[in-house]
């Protein structure tokens, strides 16, 4: 039976993207709506959508109406358009008080303000529009609020008796937290009772954490994050409140845009290939060589890495292993991105410490992106933890075995390599240390001198099948089952 869903989040790509949580929304929306239920999505009209190559329509019912945050008022619009290859409309928040930074995330002291306004703008859309959401599906900290807003500053909107929240975890390491003095400006200085009493008398609110309390459903992008995040090691704090809704925590692995990464139709590659056909992935990691200047031998594996310079990425255990490896072994290294200085310097000094070797670009690049995934012979994931991850997914697909670090989504998509039955599609490792990543490479590296069983490795990973149209069948289901509860 189809739903009415109303999608409300700070990215949704291609119009905001910081990582991975605006491909899922995009991604989602998308699959839904190939199943014939009616998503609308809401999102903040950031300063830089307004120079993309979009066809941004005003709504006409959605001019200048005002939001009260507290005593602040501001004047809201709202503009429209539809998401790329999909029916799927997306509704975009102009508040040009709130939304003028340059950047998705502002780390400003109104940050707060921008994303209760976004969830608070998002219900008073639909209220305007007359259109009653069976279900208000809201992703990460940034419109955790929704639930608590439903039950208590609308609540007396019937248009809303129908509706089920569903709250999806992409990332608990981020939880919205603030000062308790701004509960005034959110509204919800008059329901303080219902707040977490203890974060309170400490004079903060957690916007995730109130929306764990609320959410009719609580969903994580993979089964093995929903189960980490109810321990201390992994759930920053969180860890109580999750087991205690446990019964409500529902784990589904993230899909994979297959229109977007697909080597056999990828736009950004001068040679594409197939499982059947690998000639295009051999062409292409001569391309990427001879494209950074380094020099290419068919014997000598790239191992490559594209990821946000982060702690929880693992980065940590680089600084132990790569230069060994640079040292005694033929091999190629590349790495793409940016993030906190001292992991950028790391892979600066590699590029200048072993030159002809190593190569690192800083910052961000789509068509680098998908080169090196389709260039590298064996990608690296060594995560501290990963709530679910789509690099490993899209790596399996460009033929590129991953090494990762089993532990959340990682640990549910990549399965071990046994060279001796010919099975699985990557190598893990289990511990987070040095030790645990050289042989996580070394395990990789024997298996590549191994041509036929690498081709095999290859094949299983490009046969499986991640994408949204089988993913999407676990929401429905999630869906289905708390409506009808």
């Amino acid at each position: 039976m189809p739903s009415r869903i109303c999608q409300i989040a700070a990215e949704t790509t291609p119009f905001a993207k910081t990582g991975g949580l605006g491909d899922v929304v995009a991604g989602l929306s998308r699959a839904l709506a190939l199943g014939g239920h009616d998503v609308r999505v809401f999102l903040p009209f950031y300063q830089r959508i307004a120079r993309l190559d979009f066809p941004f329509v005003w709504v006409d019912f959605l001019r200048d109406f005002e939001i009260a945050l507290g005593a602040r008022r501001f004047q809201v619009s709202v503009l429209t358009t539809r998401l790329p290859a999909s029916g799927v409309d997306v509704y975009l928040v102009h508040c040009p008080a709130l939304y003028h930074h340059e950047s998705i995330y502002s780390g400003d002291w109104d940050e707060y303000l921008r994303f209760a306004l976004l969830t608070r703008a998002a219900i008073e859309s639909c209220q305007r529009m007359g259109w009653a959401p069976e279900i208000v599906h809201v992703h990460d900290w940034h419109a955790a609020l929704a639930p608590i807003y439903l039950k208590t500053i609308y609540a007396w909107d019937r248009l809303f008796a129908g509706t089920r929240t569903v709250l999806t975890l992409h990332n608990l390491g981020y939880q919205g937290a603030f000062g308790a003095q701004v509960l005034g400006d959110l509204g919800l200085d008059g329901h303080s009772h219902l707040l977490h009493q203890e974060d309170l008398a400490a004079g903060r609110i957690s916007f995730l954490k109130t929306g764990l309390l609320y959410a009719d459903l609580l969903t994580t992008v993979s089964r093995t994050y929903a189960r980490e995040i109810q321990t201390p090691e992994y759930g920053f704090g969180l860890d109580p409140l999750l087991r205690a809704r446990a019964d409500s925590l529902v784990g589904i692995v993230n899909g994979v845009d297959y229109g977007e990464w697909n080597p056999a139709e990828d736009p950004h590659l001068p040679h594409r290939y197939s499982a059947g056909d690998l000639s295009g992935k051999a062409r292409m990691k001569q391309a990427l060589l001879e494209k950074i200047g380094l020099p290419h031998r068919v014997e000598a594996p790239v191992l490559g890495i594209v990821t946000r310079l982060t702690a929880q990425k693992g980065l940590d255990l680089l600084f132990d292993t790569l230069p060994e490896f640079l040292y005694h072994r033929d091999l190629r290294f590349v790495a793409l991105g940016s993030g906190e200085e001292r992991y950028e310097s790391f892979l600066s000094w590699l590029q200048v410490s072993f030159p002809g070797k190593a190569w690192y670009f800083r910052g961000h690049n789509e068509e680098l992106a998908h080169w090196i995934e389709a260039g590298a012979d064996i990608f690296l994931m060594p995560s501290r933890y990963e709530p679910c991850g789509l690099n490993q997914m899209y790596s399996l697909r460009y033929g590129t075995p991953p090494v990762v670090r089993r532990t959340g989504g990682l640990a549910d998509t990549v399965e071990p390599w046994n060279p001796v039955a010919r099975q699985g599609t990557g190598f893990l490792f289990d511990h987070f240390t040095p030790e645990g990543l050289r042989w996580g490479i070394d395990a990789a590296l024997r298996a590549f001198s191994d041509a036929d069983s690498w081709r095999q490795l290859i094949a299983n990973g490009m046969a499986k099948d991640f994408s949204w149209g089988r993913q999407v069948g676990a929401y429905e289901a999630a869906f289905r089952k708390l409506l009808s509860a």
